[in-house]
């Protein structure tokens, strides 16, 4: 099965739709509801927290330069006199949408991960981003809703391709094996090869014969779910687990 390879028209499409939809999530709900799936916040941290986000990836990916900005993200902005939190979220999103419009892919940007250091890496990030905070403010208000299959499908690959050979697991360890993921309402799977502290996505289309790719463990489910539970939202016991559960604390991210 092939994995499917997103465009900035894809991403930025998805971010028409899953901006509303937080928007909604964060205007239906009380400012101090707790979100369940982030511990210790409330919607305000949510709303200020993607609006810090995305104050600071204009910046970054419309710089035109390619190297590492010298100021790091806030975690959290100040409000506003006279803005709500889901205000200030709307304004900062509505900004990075007119730079994404017109945004180079192939432009100088600098970002974090193992990837080319080109603007088209932003879309794609907060296409994701936004995605799993819109699941998080509606599931404050009882009322989340799954990520579409192909985002979600996506958004499992970005976990495998950027965000673990970054280094960014949720939890340090070693784990040696592969692991298999399969989406069952997007056709498509990964194989993850686990090495200590390194891994390696494997391309299934170029495997040799003699390669030693047998998954210790199989995890099948949907897109969205799959992705819940690489980002932890989720227990992978929510899913099909075949094998060995104990190398999936070494694929989740966060």
């Amino acid at each position: 099965m092939s994995r499917m390879h997103g465009s900035k028209d894809f991403w930025i499409g998805a971010l028409r739709a899953e901006g509303p939809a937080f928007a909604a999530a964060v205007a239906d709900a009380p400012p101090e509801t707790p979100v369940l799936s982030c511990p210790g916040w409330t919607v305000t941290d949510l709303a200020l927290h993607l609006t810090g986000i995305y104050q600071w990836v204009r910046d970054v990916a419309g710089s035109g330069r390619a190297t590492a900005p010298e100021q790091r993200r806030s975690q959290r902005p100040e409000l506003l006199p006279g803005l709500t939190a889901a205000q200030q979220w709307q304004q900062a999103y509505d900004d990075l949408m007119v730079l994404f419009d017109t945004l180079d892919p192939e432009a100088p940007a600098w970002n974090w991960a193992p990837q080319p250091k080109k603007a088209g890496f932003w879309p794609r990030r907060m296409a994701h981003e936004t995605a799993l905070h819109r699941w998080d403010a509606q599931l404050a208000i009882a009322a989340g809703e799954p990520i579409e299959a192909k985002l979600a499908a996506d958004g499992v690959s970005e976990v495998l391709d950027t965000w673990l050979p970054a280094g960014r697991r949720a939890a340090s360890g070693q784990w040696r094996g592969v692991v298999r993921l399969s989406a069952t309402d997007a056709a498509q799977e990964w194989y993850l090869r686990l090495r200590g502290e390194g891994v390696a996505l494997l391309d299934t289309g170029t495997i040799l014969d003699h390669d030693e790719h047998h998954a210790r463990v199989h995890v099948s489910g949907t897109a969205s779910d799959l992705l819940l539970a690489l980002w932890g939202r989720v227990s992978f016991d929510t899913l099909s687990v075949a094998g060995d559960p104990t190398l999936l604390d070494g694929v989740r991210t966060g």
